[in-house]
């Protein structure tokens, strides 16, 4: 098949049994590999998504100008479609975006907007959306993606992730373990599943110091799970139990994953293979788990994969 464009890409990412790194008898951990959209992410969906709608509906046109505040890879994403469709784009970052994804953002042509002073929660979440509604008043024809609230969001994944496991698994399915942010990757993968596995477990893995849940605000260093804000997305009663982990445990299961599955993915991915290791005492025999591995490792080399960082992150940890 040839494809019209890169945003033509985006999808039908292949499902993999983690069977090194979980051998356990009974036990089959499934992933679903969205690292290898083409940019590079899970994100990769909605931003095609929400752009294509909006150019179908109207909402979107030759002179719109996208803006959105994201942690690098909507913000990819979304550079990636404007390319495509020829649209501006102004991205709203703040200094713990990674070095690799600043530079990627600008190759695609981004504007890149960083804001630079932290909100009252220790982040910059905040202050990104405070200064994304500035730009917004000022750029002409200018469009809020708005991540965190619309519903194509979720709606992406509900007709991506969701319908692409229903058909290619082969059999049942007992649990998705899915870290969150926005919450709509989660949100859309689970109505989708519920609709052919009714009693599905779902499983949200958020960093300690995220507040989407009620937790109690505290420093994260790893960009892409967790948020300072609770998403207008959420719905609370649609999550089954929610599993936190810390930067370390992220760093660690992202380390065990390449190790044992030759799988090099990102901080968020980490966050699920740590979330599974503590659920495994809980799991039924037989029992069949999916989870999503939602962006590359390559956006992590200079965090999670970087040495001196473990080491910063080490001391950190031992202060607190």
């Amino acid at each position: 098949m040839i494809y019209e464009s890169v945003a033509s890409c985006v999808g039908q990412t292949p499902l993999v049994r983690l069977r090194r790194l979980f051998p356990q008898a009974d036990l089959d951990i499934i992933a679903k590999l969205e690292f290898l959209n083409p940019g590079g992410s899970v994100k990769d969906r909605p931003a095609r998504f929400i752009v294509e709608k909006g150019l179908q509906d109207g909402t979107i046109n030759s002179r719109t100008h996208l803006v959105e505040s994201t942690s690098g890879n909507l913000g990819i994403a979304l550079a990636m479609m404007a390319r495509v469709y020829k649209l501006s784009f102004t991205c709203v970052v703040d200094p713990k975006i990674s070095p690799t994804n600043l530079q990627i953002l600008q190759q695609l042509g981004a504007n890149v907007d960083m804001v630079t002073k932290p909100d009252d929660q220790g982040g910059y979440l905040k202050t990104r959306i405070q200064r994304v509604q500035e730009l917004v008043k000022t750029i002409p024809h200018s469009l809020w993606i708005n991540q965190y609230a619309n519903q194509l969001n979720w709606q992406a994944h509900y007709n991506g992730i969701g319908g692409e496991i229903i058909a290619n698994l082969d059999g049942g399915l007992d649990c998705v373990v899915i870290a969150v942010s926005t919450t709509g990757t989660i949100l859309g993968v689970a109505r989708r599943l519920r609709e052919k596995f009714p009693n599905i477990r779902v499983i949200a893995v958020d960093a300690v110091g995220s507040v989407i849940f009620g937790a109690p605000a505290g420093k994260r260093e790893l960009p892409g799970i967790g948020s300072s804000r609770v998403p207008e997305l959420l719905n609370k009663t649609e999550i089954d139990e929610i599993v936190y982990v810390d930067d370390w445990e992220s760093m660690q299961g992202c380390r065990d994953l390449v190790t044992h599955e030759g799988i090099f993915a990102g901080g968020s991915s980490g966050s699920v293979v740590a979330a599974i290791k503590k659920l495994l005492p809980t799991f039924p025999k037989p029992y069949r788990v999916l989870t999503v591995f939602p962006d590359r490792g390559e956006r992590y080399l200079d965090l999670v994969y970087n040495d001196d960082w473990v080491t910063r992150l080490q001391r950190l940890t031992a202060v607190v």
